[in-house]
């Protein structure tokens, strides 16, 4: 059994390769892309509107006010990131029930490229708030004696994001394949409808944590806090 969808690989030439994780990334971000552009092009601002403009409503409504409820103001500002980063996950984790279907968020790789956007939007974020030396100084607080300690909590959560959300789609698709193996008709669809409620939950957990160190990043004046994925699950 393949514990990873990196193992499929369909062309190679070299060190570059082309394997089932890059196919699965493209075809997802192909459908988000025309599904998108399919809802929102015939939007109406009247008082009757579409079944999926109103869903689509919901949706960013309700992306919106969980930034704003975590503490970043402003939250429209940031919404285009973080809300592709959690429908992403989320659409790539709900995929699960179809047929043959290996989520790419159960590669390490796709989950360090997650993972690298927040570490380079991050500051980015924190620059576009504060300015370069209002950023930068937030390493040296509460002490300049702090400042190697902070650049090491900046890549520990990165490797911790990555990490979290690679072990527990992995995990998911190991359990389901040795039951499919000993019982093939009940436990597999229990541990798949478990399955697409744990992958909501890791796509929340990830946007969330994604929400905190940039609102850490932009906020003025404050000092850097404890990492908040210390104990997250």
């Amino acid at each position: 059994m393949e514990l990873s969808p990196d193992h499929s690989v369909y062309w190679q030439h070299g060190f570059l390769k082309l394997n089932l994780t890059i196919i699965t990334t493209w075809v997802l971000m192909l459908v988000l892309s025309a599904g998108a552009w399919v809802i929102t092009r015939r939007l109406s601002t009247g008082e009757k509107v579409s079944r999926w403009q109103a869903m689509l409503e919901i949706l960013v409504l309700g992306i919106r006010d969980q930034i704003g409820g975590i503490g970043l103001q402003q939250p429209q500002r940031y919404i285009g990131f973080l809300g592709t980063l959690f429908l992403f996950i989320s659409f790539s984790n709900l995929c699960v029930i179809l047929p043959g279907y290996v989520p790419p968020t159960g590669s390490l790789s796709t989950t360090a490229a997650l993972a690298l956007c927040v570490f380079l939007a991050v500051p980015l974020f924190g620059i576009m708030r504060s300015g370069l030396r209002g950023y930068l100084s937030t390493y040296l607080k509460p002490t300049p004696f702090m400042l190697p300690f902070n650049l090491i909590g900046e890549v520990s959560r990165t490797l911790a994001l990555a990490v979290r959300l690679f072990g527990n789609i992995m995990s998911g698709t190991v359990i389901v394949g040795i039951l499919v193996s000993i019982t093939p008709l009940l436990f597999p669809a229990v541990m798949n409808a478990l399955g697409l409620l744990t992958g909501m939950i890791q796509a929340y957990i990830f946007s969330v944590l994604a929400t905190v160190y940039i609102a850490a990043a932009t906020r003025e004046g404050g000092e850097r806090p404890a990492h908040p994925d210390q104990g997250t699950k």
